[in-house]
C-alpha cells in the first residue's frame, strides 16, 4: 500500500508567498513516487506467489526501517533522539499502517494486483469520514459526493457477474486495511511522533515490520516456509519492495512535500491506481473488464473530488503565512 496524508497548517496573517519554481529534480521525484508507489502493487502479487504475505511484509519493513534509521538521525545531526512515548506511538501507527499493507499482501493472492488498488485508492474516503465522525471535522457537499461515488465504484468493482468474479473475502480484508490505513493516519496527526517525518516513518516501520514477523510466527507461516521453493521472481519482487518502493520512493516523497504544492503531490493518490492496472496488465496479463474500468474511472474520480475538496478548504482556512507541512507515515 502505498498511500500518506498531508496536514497543511495555516499562518496568521497575509498573503501567502509565492512558491519558487520546483526544479527538474522535484518533477523527476514526483514520477518515481507516481511509477514506483504504483508498481508497489504488482510487487507484492509477484511476491506472495512463494513467500508467506506477512514474513514477506515483516522482513520488508524492518529491513527498510533498519536502513533509513540511521540515516534519518545522521540527517537531523542527532538533535532528535526518541523516547519511550515516541517509540509507543511509532509501534501504534507502525501496526495501523504496515498492518493494513501486509493485509493487503495477504489479500492478494485471491484478488489481482489492479483491482487492490483500486480498492486501496479508496483510503481518502475512509479518512474524511473518520475525521468526521471522529473530530468533528466539516463535510461539504464534494466530500459527500466524493464519498458515495467512491463506495459506489467498489460496490461494482466487487459485483459479481458472469466468470469475472471477485473474491469477495480478499475484498473485505483490503476495504478493512483501508479503514485501519486511514485510522493510523488520523492518530499519527495526534500522535507524538518525530519532527522528522523521516525518522518517523524508519521507527514505525522497524516496530511494524517486528510485529508482523511475531504474526507471521504465530500464525504457523515461519514453520511452513520452505526456502528451496521460494522463487526467483518472488525474490526480485521483495527487494523491489523494499529498495524502491521502501527506500528510494518514501524519500522522494518526503523530497517533493517541500519542493512542490501540496496539491501537486497529492495527485499520486489518483495515479499510483492508474499505474497498479496498467502493470498488472501488461505484465501478469490480469484482466480488465468494461465493469472493472467503469468502476475504477468512478474510484478515481471519488478521490480527485476528495482531494480537491480538502484542497479548497485549507486554502479557505489558511490566513496567509508559509504553510508548515507534515507527512504522516505510509509506505510504498
Amino acid at each position: 500500500m502505498a498511500q500518506a496524508q498531508l496536514e497543511v497548517d495555516g499562518g496568521a496573517s497575509g498573503p501567502a508567498p509565492a512558491r519558487a519554481a520546483a526544479p527538474l529534480l522535484a518533477w523527476v521525484a514526483l514520477g518515481i513516487v507516481y511509477v514506483v508507489w504504483g508498481s508497489t502493487y504488482l510487487g507484492i502479487r509477484v511476491g506472495v506467489e512463494t513467500i508467506p504475505p506477512l514474513f514477506m511484509a515483516g522482513l520488508r519493513f524492518l529491513v527498510a526501517g533498519a536502513v533509513l534509521f540511521p540515516f534519518a538521525l545522521a540527517r537531523g545531526g542527532r538533535r532528535e533522539l526518541p523516547g519511550v512515548a515516541q517509540w509507543r506511538a511509532a509501534a501504534v501507527v507502525g501496526t495501523l499502517l504496515l498492518g493494513a499493507n501486509a493485509a493487503v499482501g495477504w489479500a492478494e493472492q485471491t484478488i489481482p494486483s489492479g483491482l487492490a488498488a483500486l480498492i486501496v485508492a479508496t483510503v481518502p474516503l475512509w479518512f474524511v469520514l473518520l475525521d468526521r465522525w471522529f473530530n468533528g471535522a466539516r463535510l461539504d457537499r464534494v466530500g459527500v459526493l466524493g464519498i458515495l461515488l467512491g463506495f459506489g465504484g467498489v460496490a461494482l468493482l466487487v459485483r459479481p457477474t458472469g466468470s469475472n468474479r471477485v473474491d469477495l473475502v480478499g475484498a473485505v480484508v483490503i476495504v478493512a486495511a483501508t479503514m485501519s490505513w486511514a485510522t493510523g493516519s488520523l492518530y499519527a496527526k495526534r500522535a507524538p511522533l518525530p519532527g522528522n517525518a523521516l525518522l518517523g516513518a524508519a521507527m514505525e516501520m522497524l516496530c511494524g515490520g517486528a510485529l508482523l514477523l511475531g504474526a507471521s510466527a504465530a500464525s504457523g507461516e515461519l514453520a511452513g516456509l520452505r526456502l528451496d521453493q521460494v522463487s526467483t521472481r518472488s525474490i526480485v519482487a521483495w527487494l523491489w519492495l523494499v529498495l524502491a518502493g521502501s527506500i528510494v520512493a518514501y524519500s522522494a516523497y518526503a523530497y517533493i512535500l517541500k519542493a512542490l504544492p501540496t496539491a501537486t503531490v497529492a495527485t499520486y493518490a489518483y495515479v499510483n491506481p492508474v499505474i497498479a492496472v496498467l502493470l498488472g496488465m501488461v505484465i501478469l496479463d490480469e484482466p480488465l473488464t468494461v465493469q472493472a474500468l467503469v468502476a475504477g474511472a468512478v474510484i478515481v474520480a471519488a478521490v480527485a473530488l476528495i482531494v480537491t475538496g480538502q484542497r479548497r478548504r485549507e486554502q479557505r482556512d489558511r490566513l496567509g503565512d508559509p504553510p508548515t507541512r507534515r507527512m504522516e507515515r505510509t509506505e510504498a
